[in-house]
């Protein structure tokens, strides 16, 4: 074959070849499943009960990992996860990580609100204390009060207990009573899971735990009520703007969430 006809169906081969690898490395991406790390609280209310309808809804196979807010979204700035489930404002998460990790592509992190929870504070059962103000709670966050007889409870000295490690429970309440400063309580319980929180209010006397209402009232601990209401924000952050089978994935938990309500 003339060396000019050789040329010509190579040229000719060329935008072919590209186009089927383009192709290929599309369906490739789209087989993988979007991983989401985060926020424990996140995962309980919304991926573990609901995983199958997001992905039905999205068309995207997903692959959840709960390990708390903040190593989620470090697992996001590293670029081992695709999104971030956070239960506590975002500007109080890069506040907390800016400490540690400074230099990081904040400034790339991009939060969808996906839903609001009401914090509860927990008691045990045995506490005859029913009712507070959200400054009497501040207080004892802060170590101004640290008997429950200032409430007009037992003579009893108080144990707040915290999910620690970077629970964005933890990291919320702190944001909305202490303007983001870390709880500076006497004889602090911290653990590993909301969970966990609530087992040890249940056996501690003097204790009192954040957690969200639906965990308190699933295994029936007593609860303060306050004056006003604190909320959890539940959010999915991205390191950028989202791809495509992201924003499905953000559109199809919202739609879910929403059903919640």
């Amino acid at each position: 074959m003339p060396t000019h006809r050789v040329s010509f169906a190579v040229s000719m081969l060329k935008p072919v070849l590209a186009a089927a690898l383009f192709v290929g490395s599309l369906s490739s991406a789209f087989a993988d499943p979007i991983t989401i790390q985060g926020s424990t609280t996140f995962a309980r209310r919304l991926m573990d009960p609901f995983k199958s309808e997001i992905e039905t809804i999205s068309g995207q196979q997903l692959t959840v990992i709960p390990n708390k807010s903040t190593p989620g979204l470090i697992a996001l700035l590293e670029g081992r996860t695709h999104l971030t489930m956070i239960s506590s404002p975002l500007s109080a998460e890069i506040a907390l990580l800016q400490k540690s990790m400074p230099g990081m592509s904040f400034d790339r992190l991009k939060e969808f609100d996906v839903n609001r929870v009401r914090v509860a504070f927990a008691i045990h059962k045995s506490n005859p204390v029913r009712k507070a103000t959200l400054d009497q709670i501040r207080q004892i966050l802060q170590g101004k009060i640290v008997n429950w007889k200032a409430l007009g409870g037992p003579d009893l000295p108080i144990r707040v207990v915290l999910v620690g490690g970077g629970g964005g429970l933890t990291v919320a309440v702190e944001a909305a009573l202490l303007d983001g400063k870390q709880t500076s309580a006497p004889n602090k319980i911290y653990t590993k899971t909301p969970v966990q929180l609530v087992q040890i209010v249940e056996q501690e006397p003097g204790a009192i735990g954040t957690a969200q209402l639906a965990l308190l009232k699933q295994r029936g601990i007593t609860e303060i009520t306050t004056d006003q209401p604190v909320e959890q924000v539940l959010s999915l952050v991205t390191l950028g703007d989202p791809t495509p089978a992201m924003m499905d994935v953000i559109k199809a938990t919202r739609a879910v969430a929403e059903k919640m309500m």
